[in-house]
């Protein structure tokens, strides 16, 4: 692959940047784990620890969740953050999917678990994934790569989800042949690298707000135009008033923080939730 960037970003993708979001192994029923009720799972049997990995020369710092009183393998999904960091807030999902039946990884996308405490510190950890797409899919390599340490996770069933950056993050590394059997983006960026027949392998899910001041409609024309020029296999869904961030509790806060369009919207992050579980039981299929 040639060290060249497979794509620079427009100059206007970058400032809107500074907007964005906040074994022989017991065989497991994968339909019983994949759609296991949060509610029926005893929070107690949820394992979760920090794991350190290497990408690019750096240390990385991610965080496992799976249920610890579960045999045998289950389906992996990576969980990409937005801008900020590997926060709270995707340990939280990596939680809720290892309530679902799943293996889950928070992922560290910029090394050392840095964090941006502002939009001006995570534009500047973000710009070199923008200027480079190939980078998105380095870091989630690295990610499944250590999760063959553990036994419980069965990486011939693996996906990937993002929320922002993280969107992005995971439709890039698809696009670019990630191994993912599937990949949701939740009010993602959709450009990037181009839509490539030869290396796509995943079946996408987008989540996107009908009310997203961040993803233009030209954006969102331009990605489907591209998925439907190799026919990929892709579903955009449109959780209408939703806005940029919409299934981040926390990002009604973070947006009169910073002076930012963005808000929870408690109907779209359900729905679009409901909508990857969905998504999954198809994926994970065998």
């Amino acid at each position: 692959m040639s060290s060249k960037p497979l794509l620079l970003v427009p100059t206007f993708i970058i400032a809107l940047c500074l907007y964005s979001c906040a074994g022989n192994k017991t065989t497991q029923s994968t339909t019983a784990t994949q759609t296991t009720s949060a509610s029926t799972v005893d929070l107690a049997s949820i394992k979760e620890e920090p794991v350190t990995y290497t990408a690019d020369g750096q240390t990385m710092k991610g965080y496992v969740a799976y249920n610890d009183k579960v045999s045998g393998e289950r389906p992996v999904v990576l969980v990409v953050h937005e801008w900020w960091g590997l926060n709270d807030y995707p340990r939280m999902r990596a939680k809720q999917l290892a309530q679902l039946g799943y293996f889950a990884m928070a992922v560290d996308m910029y090394g050392d678990g840095k964090i941006a405490a502002t939009p001006q510190e995570a534009m500047e950890l973000t710009k070199p994934f923008y200027g480079n797409p190939g980078l998105f899919k380095t870091r989630l390599d690295a990610a499944l790569a250590k999760v063959r340490d553990f036994n419980q996770a069965d990486l011939s069933q693996a996906a990937a989800i993002g929320y922002c950056f993280g969107g992005s993050a995971v439709l890039n590394s698809a696009k670019l042949g990630a191994d993912l059997k599937g990949v949701v983006s939740f009010h993602g960026g959709l450009a990037g690298a181009p839509a490539n027949k030869e290396l796509l392998k995943a079946k996408i899910l987008v989540c996107h707000g009908g009310a997203d001041s961040f993803v233009p409609e030209a954006e969102v024309a331009a990605f489907k135009k591209s998925m439907d020029s190799i026919g990929a296999d892709y579903k955009f869904k449109v959780y209408p008033g939703a806005t940029h961030a919409f299934t981040n509790p926390a990002s009604t806060e973070t947006g009169k923080k910073f002076n930012m369009p963005i808000a929870y919207n408690g109907a779209a992050d359900t729905a679009s939730w409901n909508d990857m579980k969905a998504f999954f039981v198809g994926i994970f299929k065998k």
